[in-house]
């Protein structure tokens, strides 16, 4: 049996750390959190590797040391309500959940979305609520929201999704530029996000956040 605690260990002392996360907060949950149960079951033995893991459609569990480094830069806090896109199977909910005093996640694909939850309810995740819609529509009844993390690229993010933004909150998502996306993050201030350049990452675009998606509504 794969000793998949070590596997944790490895993976913050090898892929983490070394990217300059070391706000224990983060380190502990991603040393808790069990990524290999939040990805399908061929991937389990997959769960560590330092890449992006397929999770079905175009869609994929971001890298550890790419969800560890939007972490940091979002500064989570445990007052924060945070919303959490495309949550995939639960696994960055999971962690936000550590972090944070309340996640929403939303993910698009309706046996995801349920897995996601029973998942996190075999863990006892009781501080998060995974819903199924849309990716960009957010979930504006929630809101408005301290933290926005996109689980995926985006090349556009509409305005009705900045608008679940609190005012001095933060979003990250990576943005698709070329071969390599850009991790940006936005805080809000007198209703504007000013966005910053943070680090280099890929992922597939997230349904409805293709530049040419962004004006169907």
């Amino acid at each position: 049996m794969a000793n998949y605690q070590n596997r944790r260990n490895l993976m913050v002392d090898t892929q983490v750390r070394p990217s300059d996360v070391t706000k224990f907060p983060i380190i502990e949950a991603l040393l808790h959190i069990p990524r290999e149960d939040y990805v399908p079951d061929d991937k389990r033995d997959a769960a560590y590797v330092g890449e992006n893991i397929a999770i079905g459609g175009d869609r994929v569990l971001l890298e550890p040391r790419t969800l560890a480094k939007m972490l940091d830069a979002l500064d989570v806090q445990p007052s924060d309500v945070v919303l959490d896109l495309g949550c995939g199977f639960g696994y960055s909910t999971a962690v936000l959940a550590q972090l944070a005093d309340f996640v929403v996640a939303v993910e698009d694909d309706a046996a995801r979305a349920e897995e996601a939850q029973q998942i996190l309810s075999s863990h006892g995740v009781d501080n998060a609520a995974v819903f199924e819609a849309p990716l960009v529509e957010g979930a504006a009844k929630n809101g408005p929201y301290d933290v926005i993390i996109l689980q995926g690229a985006v090349e556009t993010i509409p305005d009705a999704l900045l608008a679940q933004i609190k005012e001095g909150g933060r979003i990250a998502a990576i943005f698709a530029e070329g071969a390599l996306g850009v991790v940006r993050v936005g805080r809000k201030i007198d209703g504007i996000v000013n966005w910053r350049m943070s680090f280099n990452a890929g992922a597939p675009v997230l349904p409805g956040f293709a530049k040419d998606a962004a004006f169907t509504f």
